[in-house]
């Protein structure tokens, strides 16, 4: 494929991911209000709805200078980050698995994986609605893949039966039920090797990572599990074989 040719599909890939960035900014904010994802956007400051040349991902928040047209309130620095860390991790995932379909099928995970560490870090719950949605990207894996349907179907129990014994023992003190589901869906997707490789990878960050918030930002001892392994699940998915063959 010709440079220019790639570089273009690479630039609508990138803005496709911004425009699916922006969805997530309404995810994150009502599925744990319970609130329906279809209405209208609007100002969380003075209601007025959004027109649609105010809803350029990114864009729109650069020209308003981070202000409601209406009312001059901030907008939180949130909406144009979460969309642009969406438009790169659509590239990443593009770069790093070439154009396929299993490069979709990764970029709808990491948008899911996105929702999920904003909304856990935030109320220390994973929505259930999250969890089926990658538990239906696991079914489409399995069905991409089906010459490794056994790998997928044992991934799908190989971590969460283990957090599901250890759930059940400490009584949810030690693991989260929402963290358990997210693996189970996560092994589903990427069968058992990477699932393993995904919940080491993401138990050695939330160690890692939460020891320097605790240090430098006085962040409390209680860490939410579902940022960690959801990098984890990403990395794994997009480098995990090269790392396993490097180990071995």
């Amino acid at each position: 494929m010709p440079v220019y040719i790639l570089i273009l599909l690479y630039i609508i890939i990138f803005l496709y991911g911004t425009v699916i960035g922006s969805f997530l900014n309404v995810c994150i904010y009502r599925i744990p209000k319970k609130e329906s994802l279809l209405p209208h956007s609007h100002c969380m400051n003075c209601g007025c709805k959004l027109h649609w040349y105010d809803m350029f991902p990114v864009f729109s928040y650069i020209l308003l200078r981070g202000r409601c047209r209406n009312c001059k309130a901030r907008i939180s620095l949130q909406y144009p980050l979460i969309e642009a860390f969406n438009g790169i991790s659509y590239l990443i995932v593009f770069m790093a698995n070439g154009i396929s379909m299993e490069s979709v099928l990764y970029c709808l995970m990491a948008s899911a994986l996105l929702v999920i560490s904003v909304i856990d870090e935030r109320t220390f719950e994973i929505p259930v609605v999250l969890n089926l949605f990658l538990f239906g990207l696991g079914i489409i894996s399995c069905i991409i893949d089906r010459a490794h349907l056994t790998e997928h179907l044992i991934g799908m129990v190989s971590v969460s039966l283990a957090l599901y014994l250890l759930y059940v023992i400490s009584g949810g003190r030690a693991i989260g039920g929402g963290d358990v589901k997210l693996m189970g869906a996560g092994g589903l997707i990427l069968g058992w090797k990477l699932i393993i490789l995904a919940f080491f990878t993401g138990c050695i960050l939330g160690a890692f990572i939460h020891v320097l918030r605790m240090k430098f930002s006085k962040a409390e001892r209680m860490l939410a599990m579902g940022p960690y392994l959801s990098a984890g699940i990403l990395i794994a998915a997009l480098w995990g074989d090269r790392m396993i063959e490097w180990y071995l």
